[in-house]
């Protein structure tokens, strides 16, 4: 089968890299993907917003199924792309509708979704430019501290949590009047502050039936100790030590079950990924945020537990040739009982300004090594984005596994190299 995949990044480095594993053994272009992806397939210089672009190299490769890695394909809309389009419509989609997508596109449809179907969650308000003053006074009946979330996408950057509540009217008053995240903070939610430990859920669906995969936690901040700016993710862990049978059974009841009775309530076409993002308080779950499409660097963790066994037949491509036929429901799903560990080493100066074209030296072929930011220029693998490449581990346990993460980085090195020395220091 021919597979088109979409994105450039670890997680749809490791999406070739599971995929390549199946008996099946299917054909993967990827779009455009990465100087590690070109090792599992055809990299297309095609981006994945360009719509038109993907139709062409559809057809002209006689593609027949499309995954898609990233968010911003999924709000604009691209399955919807496909589906309507005579030319396209019989290439089967792993990924939701527009409407699906929304989940992650607003967090204010998210969080009325949530209320409709009475999915554990913060309180919250949501304001425009409009109601600018109102959310000025609401912030001022809020217990501290102020949770500020942009509404749209923000490339992970939408998220503010301040302790004063000056520095949270002014916050307001940067995204709402003076646009700080653009159109993202037309709209900003306003929510109530949940103390926990995060955790991450995802589920695979056909749109009737789903699957439960393994969960896993990550780890936002650039600095030790969860401290500094937001990034797209430094570094997860699979299983989550704390989520216990009794705690993932919460999720699966009040959580998950709701989640997908609610898209088929609402008439919501949904077929590929749901993230979870939970907060466990005491010992409870509420939901924090969906995303639709698999998290990164998580993927990296929770795909390589997938089995592929001779006897249960459930490698990920059979998963996903399910999800998109709708017959979900006959597969098994078997996970690897070891832990697994990624750790993101990024350029220096990510999350801000960094430079690219760094040459990379020291990757041992016998490592898991994830290729995210990576380009080839003039014969050599260079840096090429902020998040570069990941060292993804097995071990009995986390310890294990983050220590042999340790190792393979240790081995690697390219100016201005970072990576943080405490993922797993809170499990």
């Amino acid at each position: 089968m021919k597979v088109l995949l979409l994105g450039s990044g670890g997680r749809e480095y490791t999406f070739c890299h599971q995929l390549a594993k199946s008996p099946q053994q299917p054909q993967l272009f990827i779009a455009p993907g990465n100087a590690g992806t070109a090792a599992f397939g055809t990299n297309l210089a095609v981006s994945p917003t360009d719509f038109e672009g993907l139709k062409q190299v559809a057809i002209t490769h006689q593609i027949e199924l499309v995954i898609v890695g990233p968010e911003v394909p999924l709000v604009e809309g691209v399955v919807d792309f496909f589906t309507n389009d005579q030319a396209l419509s019989h290439i089967h989609m792993i990924g939701p509708s527009k409407q699906g997508a929304e989940l992650e596109g607003s967090k204010e449809f998210a969080k009325a979704f949530m209320q409709r179907h009475n999915i554990p969650t913060a309180a919250y308000q949501s304001f425009t430019e409009d109601t600018l003053a109102e959310g000025l006074n609401y912030l001022e009946t809020v217990v501290p501290p102020y949770v500020l979330k942009a509404d749209g996408l923000a490339a992970g950057k939408g998220v503010v949590i301040l302790n004063e509540l000056d520095d949270a009217k002014a916050e307001l008053t940067a995204m709402l009047a003076d646009a700080k995240f653009g159109e993202a903070s037309q709209k900003v939610v306003i929510e109530e502050f949940l103390d926990g430990i995060e955790l991450s859920c995802f589920v695979l669906t056909d749109g009737k039936s789903y699957k439960i995969l393994p969960m896993a936690k990550d780890y936002k901040r650039i600095g030790e100790g969860d401290t500094g700016l937001n990034t797209g993710g430094m570094g997860a862990v699979s299983p989550v030590p704390f989520a216990d049978e009794a705690f993932v059974q919460k999720i699966k009841t009040q959580v998950v079950e709701p989640t997908m009775l609610g898209l088929q309530k609402d008439g919501i076409p949904y077929v590929g990924f749901v993230f979870i993002g939970l907060i466990k308080v005491v010992d409870n779950p509420k939901v924090i945020e969906y995303n639709v499409r698999m998290g990164d660097p998580e993927t990296q963790v929770v795909l390589p537990r997938i089995k592929n066994d001779l006897f249960i037949k459930n490698d990920l491509f059979e998963l996903l040739q399910a999800t998109a036929t709708a017959t979900l429901d006959r597969i098994s799903l078997s996970v690897d009982d070891r832990s697994a560990s990624t750790i993101v080493a990024v350029s220096g100066g990510y999350p801000e300004s960094y430079e690219k074209g760094k040459i990379i030296t020291g990757i041992d072929p016998k490592d898991f090594v994830v290729h995210a930011g990576t380009a080839i220029a003039d014969g050599e693998l260079v840096t090429s984005g902020g998040r570069v490449l990941s060292a993804t581990s097995f071990g009995d346990d986390h310890h294990q596994a983050i220590a042999k993460s340790y190792e393979a980085l240790a081995k690697i090195a390219f100016e201005g190299m970072y990576y943080r020395k405490d993922i797993g220091f809170d499990l």
